[in-house]
């Protein structure tokens, strides 16, 4: 049995990953939690680093995705709460069940809101240029939107304040409704 448990916070930009994740973690009913930003582990790639959204990085985001699933069963064996804060889409779940083949407890929490107001979230606060920023988060708010299995764990943030999304988000972990199961 593990000590800690691990609960991603996931979604296109500007749906509040990283604000929800961080009071999640400070607010942990466990002894001790961490935030784990994924985007932190990008910004250690010094040579060769890729743009993690071109379709060319596929391999460096799985060696990426790799070192931070390493990183948070440290933390869970430590007995951390482990809040992952970054876009873990369905297509990259496949090492997170393997951690639950592995009995580690794993949450998986989609955070969306409608399109305009993700836009309006997003798109100002980005390092690239505005055309570029628009596209990508046009096409993350796309993968995002029909998740089949796991629309359930779906929070809808569009009209939340960020005690509502926190709120909706404990609810979650608390019924264990966003589990991730074998």
């Amino acid at each position: 049995m593990k000590n800690g448990r691990i609960v991603i916070i996931t979604g296109s930009p500007g749906t509040g990953k990283t604000t929800a994740a961080a009071v999640i973690a400070k607010e942990s009913d466990l002894e001790k939690s961490v935030h784990m930003h994924t985007d932190d582990f990008y910004h250690y790639l010094s040579k060769g680093a890729i743009p993690p959204y071109l379709p060319e990085s596929n391999e460096q985001n799985l060696v990426v995705i790799e070192a931070f699933l390493e990183a948070a069963k440290r933390f869970v064996r430590g007995g951390y709460d482990v809040i992952v804060d970054g876009i873990v889409g369905p297509w990259f779940l496949a090492p997170w069940l393997g951690l639950v083949r592995e009995g580690y407890e794993v949450h998986y929490i989609i955070l969306r809101a409608c399109k305009g107001e993700t836009l309006k979230r997003a798109v100002e606060r980005s390092k690239l240029d505005r055309k570029t920023n628009i596209e990508l988060v046009e096409t993350m708010w796309t993968q995002f939107c029909s998740l089949g299995r796991y629309e359930a764990n779906v929070v809808d943030t569009t009209a939340y304040s960020v005690e509502e999304t926190v709120s909706a988000i404990r609810e979650k972990i608390e019924s264990g409704t966003a589990l991730l199961s074998q």
